[in-house]
């Protein structure tokens, strides 16, 4: 069959959720959606509630992933590990709460594995090796499908996971930066690749954040605390299209919806 993916970029803040509490499920239908996954890390600004990931949930997604915002909020731990449709970068070191790869049930029985990975260039050097991670997670994996958010800085980290995973896995995007990339493509093993998905919130902002915090920072001016911007929104997506027989994706393409 047939598998369409939507994977849903950055939410970022109260604009971000309502847009996608709004108009997900319309773009879900117009794009023939099967299975959806969007990165939740910045529902708060800077991190993540339960209360909001109850509400992406309730809203269509079908996973959430996360990124360096994860322990912003503190509340969001005990509920890593009790839902198991959300989930954290898979090779933060040590003992922490959840699990950053999961198996859930996709039409007609298909086992679509769900993979969160971070970056460690320029972004946080603590981390394990995202590609020695995905090798252990992914050696024996029961799944059909394979699926990769990898919230990382780097463009170049980003294209070497999507190469590093090709064949291995059918999908991998990237996401953190906020902004949309115009480079979808199949790899030659059959890998669907962006680097970044972009974000879904405020589009008259700076990455979803008022411009003026921004260009205080820049100017040397104190730090600040960030406030979301107003005003109209915009939900960034792509759809991956998946041949389980073949285990190859066939086409990837932007699915963006600005208001």
């Amino acid at each position: 069959m047939l598998l369409h993916i939507l994977a849903v970029g950055d939410v970022v803040g109260e604009g971000g959720q309502d847009i996608l509490s709004r108009r997900l499920r319309e773009i879900q239908e117009r794009e023939d959606i099967h299975f959806t996954v969007v990165n939740g890390e910045n529902a708060s600004r800077v991190g993540i509630t339960p209360r909001q990931a109850r509400g992406i949930l309730e809203a269509g997604a079908d996973v959430i992933t996360l990124g360096n915002h994860t322990w912003n909020r503190l509340q969001i731990a005990d509920f890593l590990d009790s839902d198991g449709h959300i989930l954290r970068p898979a090779n933060y070191a040590g003992r922490v709460p959840g699990r950053g790869f999961g198996v859930f049930r996709g039409p007609a029985g298909v086992r679509i594995g769900v993979l969160n990975l971070m970056g460690r260039l320029e972004l946080n050097s603590n981390l394990d090796s995202p590609f020695q991670a995905a090798d252990r997670l992914l050696r024996g994996a029961p799944c059909d499908v394979v699926l990769v958010d990898f919230h990382a800085e780097a463009t170049s980290e980003k294209g070497a996971m999507a190469w590093y995973l090709d064949g291995r896995a059918q999908a991998v995007w990237g996401t953190h930066t906020h902004v949309p990339t115009a480079d979808c493509q199949l790899l030659p093993k059959g890998t669907g690749f962006v680097t970044d998905l972009g974000m879904t919130g405020p589009y008259r902002s700076v990455l979803g954040i008022r411009p003026e915090h921004s260009m205080n920072l820049f100017l040397g001016g104190l730090p600040r605390r960030y406030e979301e911007a107003e005003g109209p929104c915009k939900l960034e997506a792509c759809r991956f299209t998946i041949d389980t027989e073949k285990k190859r994706c066939v086409e990837v393409r932007r699915a963006d919806l600005w208001e």
